[in-house]
């Protein structure tokens, strides 16, 4: 296991998945409250849209437990659809929740569109609502948090943010993005970015060039979630292939001592797609991706994945593993 202060990842107990019946769930994000309660936020959308109606459907619901792993009861939406007209009018997505100097901050990826896959996917872009309870209300912004840079290797879109706060008391925003070089509607580079900032809630200053390159992948790796620890910057990040590890499609640490250059672990598989159950029960699963850390005293507690058990399947769900 190559997470600082982490031996391995446990068996995951039968309970601790996050699954509803009418929708599909994807990108659990979690943080301990001061009713000492476990609040997960979660984005889902309706069932019968399939497993694409996260770009046009999608909203971010709240959940909470009284254990890290859960189980997790649905209590609210937290972030549904905003005004027309608005950059976030139609979705708001892949959540990563924070809380520093007690307040808390929702990261999260909003779009707008015309119903259209491509349309939706396209006008991706960054925001963060903020609020003082993990049961809100949440204050939205009017104007996304990082938006594309015309010209830039992220001119097309920018989306699924994490952020940390850094030992120097700044702030890095690390995010995805898409660029304009390849054929529209798809586009790309599919690549991702730091930014850097005095506050949680901006403004960013983008650092020039993308990171996590993998020769001429043209999208090597999907999901940062970053943080800082013990004086260095970690992030997990979804291998879309083998681009940084012999382990197919695995999620794969990097480390960087400044937050914009960075290198993969001595050892990087953090996870693979077989999820081992409490029950001795193994299963293999079609994607594991959106990998979220929850820590307690400094040091990473649980890890959360989103996982589509097979290809075909329109199907998704939530699992939330124990480290020890």
């Amino acid at each position: 296991m190559s997470l600082p202060g982490v031996e391995k990842l446990l068996p995951v107990p039968m309970h601790a998945h996050f699954k509803l019946a009418d929708w599909l769930t994807w990108g659990g994000s979690a943080v301990k409250g001061d009713d000492g309660l476990y609040h997960m936020f979660v984005s889902r959308w309706p069932r019968a849209t399939g497993h694409n109606g996260w770009v046009t459907h999608s909203e971010i619901a709240h959940a909470v437990a009284f254990a890290p792993e859960g189980p997790y009861e649905f209590r609210d939406v937290a972030l549904g659809r905003h005004e027309r007209g608005a950059w976030d009018a139609d979705v708001a997505h892949n959540p990563t929740i924070s809380r520093w100097g007690g307040r808390y901050y929702l990261y999260y990826m909003g779009n707008f569109g015309d119903g259209s896959y491509w349309d939706h996917r396209n006008h991706q872009r960054i925001g963060v609502a903020v609020a003082d309870s993990p049961d809100g209300p949440w204050q939205r912004r009017d104007t996304p948090l990082l938006d594309v840079t015309p010209g830039a290797w992220d001119s097309l879109m920018t989306s699924n943010p994490s952020c940390t706060l850094m030992p120097d008391g700044r702030y890095l925003l690390m995010y995805k993005a898409v660029g304009h070089k390849r054929e529209l509607p798809m586009g790309g580079p599919v690549l991702h970015g730091v930014a850097f900032a005095d506050s949680p809630t901006g403004p960013f200053v983008k650092h020039p060039d993308p990171i996590f390159a993998s020769a001429d992948a043209w999208f090597p790796g999907e999901d940062p979630f970053v943080w800082a620890q013990d004086g260095r910057f970690y992030a997990i990040l979804k291998d879309q292939g083998r681009n940084y590890s012999p382990e197919e499609r695995a999620l794969v640490l990097f480390e960087s001592a400044n937050g914009r250059d960075w290198q993969t672990a001595a050892e990087p598989v953090v996870a693979s797609r077989r999820i081992v159950w409490a029950d001795g029960s193994v299963a293999e699963y079609s994607r594991v991706e959106r990998p979220q850390l929850l820590f307690e005293n400094g040091r990473p507690r649980t890890l959360f994945v989103a996982v589509k058990p097979t290809k075909e399947a329109d199907d998704s769900f939530n699992i939330h593993i124990p480290l020890g």
